[in-house]
């Protein structure tokens, strides 16, 4: 176990934050910030850098593209040009497209607020999960990573580390069960611990930084 511990330590100094942190979102559960996530997400699940994602959020964030209602009121060409400003090259215009339909969906179905998605689903993860996959290009993708983030306001989602988190654990030598790995951590550094799996899931070197190998 202490040796687990100090893998988990060093993972969470060298591997942190969370996306939504890094891309200047800070999370609560309140409409906004969710919604960015929701966008974040959408934008990380396409098959391109989480670098690039990650600034296209911040480009759509500083056009205050930060509301559904305002995602929705903007250009298609605004959309795309923010995300072109971040080289999100490739998938800009469908990307755009999805983003539009996305906020007009989330305006229809839940006045705007995903704190209402939350308690139509009863607030039960899979519920939650199964309801974020109909927005346009979240998909399955998408979702888990709104669901590994969120879990940080939305504690009935805990513990949210799905295959990509568990790769990553495998990757530095910890145990590939969400249950074992939760306890490594308090409750409330979950979602930074997710993301930190990730991100060594992703990144051979950066594994290799944080095992010492």
């Amino acid at each position: 176990m202490s040796g687990e511990k100090t893998i988990v330590r060093r993972l969470l100094e060298r591997a942190g934050p969370t996306y939504a942190a890094e891309a200047g979102i800070r999370l609560a559960d309140k409409p906004s910030p969710l919604y960015r996530l929701l966008v974040l997400s959408t934008l990380l699940s396409t098959r391109i850098s989480s670098g690039i994602a990650v600034t296209a959020a911040k480009e759509l964030a500083a056009g205050k593209l930060t509301t559904p209602r305002a995602m929705g009121e903007a250009s298609w060409q605004d959309r795309v040009d923010a995300l072109g400003r971040a080289h999100y090259k490739r998938y800009d215009e469908q990307t755009a497209t999805a983003l539009g339909s996305g906020a007009e969906m989330l305006l229809e179905q839940y006045s705007g607020d995903l704190r209402k998605l939350r308690e139509e689903a009863g607030r039960d993860r899979d519920e939650i999960g199964r309801r974020l996959r109909k927005f346009s290009r979240v998909g399955p993708v998408g979702a888990d990573i709104f669901c590994r983030e969120a879990q940080v306001v939305w504690p009935e989602l805990r513990p949210y580390l799905d295959k990509k988190a568990l790769d990553g654990a495998k990757r530095v030598g910890l145990p590939q069960d969400a249950v074992k790995l939760a306890r490594l951590v308090e409750d409330e550094d979950t979602a930074l611990l997710a993301a930190a799996l990730v991100r060594v899931a992703l990144d051979r070197e950066l594994a290799r930084d944080v095992t010492g190998a």
